[in-house]
């Protein structure tokens, strides 16, 4: 007696809700991802591979997002090189500014017909939630990985000369990163980059620098101006539990306690000290460090910038006047 064997499901039908959800991010995003090689110049004017890394797509008219590190020389210039997408195209590239401080780069493609990747937003993320890394590790252009974001929130420090600063709400993902990863895209499972891979700390530990407002100002002014002007008040700090007096107080459990004050820095002219925590700047709350870095752009050079801390036990009111941050 024979017996009917029931139909093999079709494709589509195989395929459970976390493949449907990766292949989708990858359809979405295939030809928003290009590959970087990067070339420098010998001394006799030829051009020389330098490197390789990955970018993603800002605007249909050229700009392109990827890390500073993938397109900065080691004295610091900026390069040009060849940009080449899934679909077959390959254009060339120029420089147009990067960052050090928060290892990102624009640079702009000869053509402009390019197709813009969606930008969402770190700040939104939750641990455990499902990402994606496109990118071109190896040179192999369009390779897909999949994991989870492991923790937010990580630092990273970055350097420029002699400006050393730390990256902060780093995003870190057991997604695989290698090298060539460098200025791709983090998606989340709707197909928003959310961050760029900018590191491999270790098997199944990468990390990515976060799409949120602090990033949107730099890339903003690194398409408008080609550098990222900053001010600086001349301190070192971290984030803190507020005392339980103080945060009765206060209305809030979190600031930044403030480490090290800089000998002549705006900072010690205002009068602030170690050990203070810093609970407002600019009249808005400072809960963690890029609470005070998204307050310190341009438009804050020169002009007073109100802070009130904890200082033993009573509230402390000091006006500082950043200045320009120089050396990097």
């Amino acid at each position: 007696m024979s017996t009917l064997t029931p139909p093999l499901p079709t494709e589509d039908e195989a395929m459970d809700a976390y493949s449907r959800t990766v292949s989708g991010v990858a359809e979405a995003l295939a030809t928003s991802v290009a590959n970087l090689r990067v070339h420098g110049r010998r001394r006799d004017g030829a051009e020389v591979p330098m490197g390789a890394g990955s970018a993603i797509v800002l605007s249909r008219d050229g700009f392109v997002l990827t890390s500073a590190h993938v397109v900065t020389g080691r004295r610091g210039g900026t390069r040009s090189g060849i940009a080449s997408f899934t679909d077959g195209r390959e254009t060339r590239f120029e420089p147009v500014g990067a960052d050090p401080l928060t290892d990102l780069a624009v640079v702009r493609t000869e053509d402009h017909d390019l197709a813009p990747a969606t930008l969402g937003d770190a700040e939104r993320l939750r641990v455990g939630q499902l990402v994606v890394a496109i990118g071109n590790p190896n040179g192999f252009a369009g390779s897909v990985t999949a994991g989870v974001v492991s923790a937010l929130g990580r630092s990273l420090p970055a350097r420029a000369g002699e400006t050393v600063r730390t990256i902060d709400n780093v995003i870190q993902t057991d997604a695989s990163l290698n090298p060539g990863n460098s200025g791709g895209a983090l998606a989340d499972g709707r197909g928003r980059v959310v961050g760029i891979n900018t590191a491999v700390a270790g098997v199944g530990l990468g990390l990515a620098i976060p799409i949120n407002a602090t990033t949107r100002r730099v890339v903003s002014a690194l398409m408008r101006d080609g550098r990222v002007r900053r001010a600086w008040i001349g301190i070192a700090g971290g984030a803190r539990p507020v005392p339980p007096r103080t945060a009765a107080v206060v209305g809030r459990d979190r600031a930044v306690e403030v480490v090290e004050v800089v000998g002549g820095s705006p900072a010690d002219r205002a009068g602030l000290k170690g050990g203070d925590l810093v609970l407002e700047a600019g009249r808005r709350p400072v809960a963690e460090a890029q609470s005070l870095q998204r307050l310190l752009f341009a438009d804050a050079i020169g002009q007073p910038l109100p802070v009130t801390v904890h200082r033993r036990g009573a509230m402390v009111d000091v006006i500082t006047v950043p200045t320009e941050l120089t050396g990097g």
